[in-house]
């Protein structure tokens, strides 16, 4: 179609069919929500039990459980590529937006710990948390996952007014409303739609 004959009308079809193809998409791989939160959410309790209630030293080792997550979304990522048929634009932008949140995770763990600030960590992530659902919900125009990362948000706030041990609590309950109910429900909802 040329650009002479590309109405506004056509212009907003276009832009809205590229949303629902790239909600069909999130709705499809609501699976690294589940995989991420699910297992964000155990290392977050594991840790709490660990620390606080065990008062085992390394707690903190429960974290080397984010390897089954990056293996799983490498593996899933060359899957998903080779059978992608259409690629919209809203889509790449989710990809780097996770791709930027995977790594200001990263850094900002290695600054902290470098700073011997590492009892301050959960705040920082549980806002990260708040971020990266809320970009992607305005992305897709899904709600539960933009109040998903205002709750968050909140939760980063609260976090700071209580010691580190309740503060793993407050990043399972960020990533609990965040990321699994959402990731959830678009499950649920694509079910519904199909």
């Amino acid at each position: 179609m040329s650009n002479e004959n590309f109405s506004p009308e056509q212009s907003l079809q276009l832009i809205q069919s590229m949303i629902n193809k790239t909600k069909q998409n999130m709705s499809d791989n609501s699976i690294y929500f589940l995989v991420w939160g699910w297992l964000t959410f155990f290392a977050c309790t594991a840790q709490f039990m660990l620390k606080h209630i065990l008062q085992y030293e390394k707690h903190y080792m429960v974290w080397t459980v984010i390897i089954i997550g990056i293996l799983f979304s490498v593996y899933q990522g060359q899957r998903e590529k080779k059978a992608m048929k259409v690629r919209t634009y809203v889509d790449d932008n989710m990809k780097h937006l996770w791709a930027g949140m995977a790594i200001s995770f990263f850094v900002l763990g290695m600054i902290l710990t470098q700073l011997g600030w590492g009892t301050v960590i959960f705040p920082f992530f549980i806002m990260l948390y708040g971020l990266g659902t809320f970009v992607s919900g305005n992305f897709i125009q899904f709600r539960p996952l933009i109040i998903g990362g205002i709750v968050a948000w909140a939760l980063a706030i609260g976090s700071t007014f209580v010691h580190y041990d309740y503060q793993m609590l407050f990043g399972a309950g960020a990533i609990l409303i965040s990321y699994i109910i959402p990731a959830h429900m678009l499950r649920n909802r694509n079910k519904t739609a199909n």
